[in-house]
């Protein structure tokens, strides 16, 4: 049965001269498509994450892959019975993707893309090796077989473990991959850039390696930015490789702890999650600000008088359109 909605993934590395001014017309552009999600915009480029009827993103990816300045941009598309966002945010930051690696310029240089079916025959080989550049919690859930981890609670911890690394992986063929693919492209760059000189990068991320090559030999469920939390990718050989926060039983149901003060990101499986209601412990089950859980382990941001007009101007003058 054919999918409501439509839950679009892309970035593009690119030169925005004025982010401020494109994040005005694109934030514009969202609500009049009444799409929602969350779109960070920076001089180095575009990342997204949006959710819509298959007519509004249609008409939403035409429009940017027609923008010169986006010209090869590339989306991720999935169905989903419902939204994936409440909301629509449109944010100019210094990055698209946070990390230590400012200076590097993925649209210059960066690792040789692989498409998925060519990721799948190097995976295996003896002089390769399969680095994983994501968070703990993401990998936790879901990875490659025989792929190396890096132990880093942040992308912006990624130089400092690639040098602790580096005698172990030097002279090999390193085949990076992440989610989407935007990660990798500053992963794979600073690589070179660090005199690595066998750099690959997995085109598309998990997600294009599940659609595209059946996922084959990707261990467990894919850490996504949005309500779903995680999403299957293995349909060939799927396996469940994480652990209960709690009891400790084989279990890839990942939640965040309802209490906000703690939010961490584990596996509970279904019953410690109605024990603890969606909490990861019983002290969390007893903080006084814990959120009301429903079985999910999401929780979306309180809409507090949301205004997705605030901060926009009408064009030619200096009023805010929320006055």
């Amino acid at each position: 049965m054919e999918k409501k909605y439509l839950i679009l993934l892309y970035y593009h590395y690119t030169y925005i001269d004025n982010p401020e001014e494109f994040r005005e017309k694109h934030h514009l552009f969202c609500l009049e498509l009444d799409l929602r999600g969350r779109i960070i915009v920076a001089k180095e480029g575009l990342n997204g994450t949006v959710s819509g009827t298959k007519e509004q993103c249609e008409k939403y990816m035409a429009a940017l892959r027609s923008d010169p300045i986006l010209k090869g941009i590339e989306f991720k598309v999935d169905g989903s019975d419902i939204h994936a966002f409440q909301k629509m945010h449109v944010r100019v930051k210094d990055e698209i993707v946070n990390s230590s690696l400012k200076h590097i310029k993925p649209m210059e240089r960066t690792g040789i893309h692989l498409e998925p079916e060519e990721f799948k025959a190097m995976k295996d080989k003896e002089d390769v090796i399969v680095l994983d550049v994501r968070s703990n919690y993401e990998h936790s859930v879901g990875r490659f077989k025989n792929a190396v981890t890096l132990d880093m609670d942040n992308f912006r911890d990624f130089s400092e473990k690639i040098e602790a690394l580096r005698e172990s992986i030097e002279g090999k063929k390193i085949l990076t991959y992440c989610t989407g693919g935007i990660k990798c492209e500053k992963a794979s760059a600073y690589l070179l850039e660090q005199g690595f000189e066998n750099v690959y990068q997995l085109h598309g991320g998990i997600i294009n390696y599940g659609l595209e090559a059946g996922g084959k030999d990707f261990d467990g469920k894919c850490y996504v930015f949005d309500n779903r939390i995680t999403v299957d990718v293995n349909k060939v050989n799927p396996a469940v490789i994480s652990r209960c926060h709690v009891c400790n039983k084989l279990s890839d149901r990942m939640v965040n702890c309802a209490n906000p003060t703690c939010n961490l990101h584990v596996p509970i499986c279904e019953k410690c999650g109605w024990e603890l209601d969606g909490t990861c412990s019983e002290a969390c089950k007893n903080h006084p600000e814990k959120r009301e859980y429903i079985g999910t382990g999401y929780y979306a941001k309180e809409m507090n008088g949301y205004n997705p007009y605030k901060g926009l101007y009408r064009k030619n003058s200096g009023r805010q359109l929320d006055n």
